[in-house]
């Protein structure tokens, strides 16, 4: 066989080898499951006592469902079960607990690289409801109460493609989340979380 013979039939095995590009057309859904760490910013409020507020960091599983309502344009809805956070304040030690819901919905861009590797852009809105909150430490036997919030979403990531309908995603979300902080049904504060969220998961399209 010559060369020209050769590189004919390298090009069009080349041709005909599957497209490695995760699926990000119009139409396609996809599925994530994984896992995400909450992480508040470190200067969290504080309270009329006076004190500053600390709250902690908190590993969930996540899922997601995304629709691309155009080609490499898509519409994704964050959920999580719910989050734990310890609450402490300066000079009293820990004062309380939370769980939250921080459902996500966000508008995103996947960049088409032709490749196994497809970064992404998201900005969106997020609800987050907090429940069970509870009094501990020097504040024991009072109710607590931290307000529900609403706030903006930015998120950046990236995909790695592994099978035709499967990758591995790492991305990492900012969100804004400000609480206002009952006690006993007055205000004596505001919580800043504003968390950074990083994540793991498994995303399938279909």
């Amino acid at each position: 066989m010559n060369k020209t013979s050769v590189m004919a039939a390298t090009v069009a095995l080349t041709l005909a080898l599957p497209t490695f590009a995760f699926a990000q057309d119009a139409g396609t859904m996809t599925l994530g499951l994984g896992l995400g760490n909450v992480m508040p910013k470190s200067d969290n409020g504080s309270i009329a006592v006076p004190a500053d507020l600390d709250v902690g960091d908190n590993l969930r599983p996540t899922i997601t469902f995304e629709y691309f309502i155009k080609d490499n344009l898509g519409i994704e809805v964050l959920g999580a079960w719910p989050f734990k956070h310890d609450i402490s304040a300066s000079g009293m030690g820990e004062i309380g607990s939370t769980q939250h819901l921080p459902p996500v919905v966000s508008l995103q861009y996947h960049f088409d690289t032709g490749s196994t590797f497809t970064p992404f852009l998201g900005v969106g809105v997020n609800y987050t409801a907090f429940f069970d909150e509870t009094a501990k430490g020097a504040i024991a036997g009072s109710d607590l109460d931290l307000s529900d919030s609403w706030g903006v979403a930015l998120h950046a990531g990236f995909d790695y493609q592994i099978s035709e309908r499967g990758a591995l995603r790492t991305d990492v979300r900012w969100i804004d989340i400000d609480s206002d902080v009952k006690l006993d049904g007055a205000k004596i504060g505001e919580a800043e979380i504003d968390p950074w969220v990083f994540g793991v998961s498994y995303v399938m399209s279909f």
